[in-house]
């Protein structure tokens, strides 16, 4: 896995540089994150200092539940992080990473929370 990747939103507003280690991708079915993004999430994870931002005018933090934070773009709206209150660790969403990763997709969680549409 790479020591360091980019990240950016699709329209370029958040920008920022992640430093690993990284953990392997997660796909998350849980009602949040599939009404949030209209499917599934996948997210690697790293140190929170890890990250860097370094346009972040346009990000905005959503109180995604009682325990834990969402980090989007305003201008596009792209999901890019997650975090939980008082954790060390920070959850980034793959769709916002650079290629290549190097990070694979190797667990699925919540699948109990799954739409019905799909199989995993």
């Amino acid at each position: 896995m790479p020591e360091s990747l980019s990240a950016k939103c699709a329209c370029g507003a958040v920008t920022a540089n992640l430093t690993g280690p990284f953990r392997d991708a997660m796909g998350c079915h849980c009602e949040t994150c599939r009404r949030q993004s209209g499917h599934y999430v996948a997210a690697t994870q790293i140190d929170a200092d890890g990250l860097q931002l370094l346009t972040s005018d346009r990000l905005k933090w959503w109180d995604a539940s009682e325990t834990a934070k969402r980090g989007f773009c305003s201008e596009c709206g792209s999901l890019m992080f997650w975090r939980e209150d008082g954790s060390d660790r920070m959850s980034v969403f793959m769709g916002c990473i650079d290629a290549p990763t190097g990070i694979k997709l190797t667990t699925h969680i919540f699948l109990e929370e799954k739409g019905d549409y799909y199989d995993v």
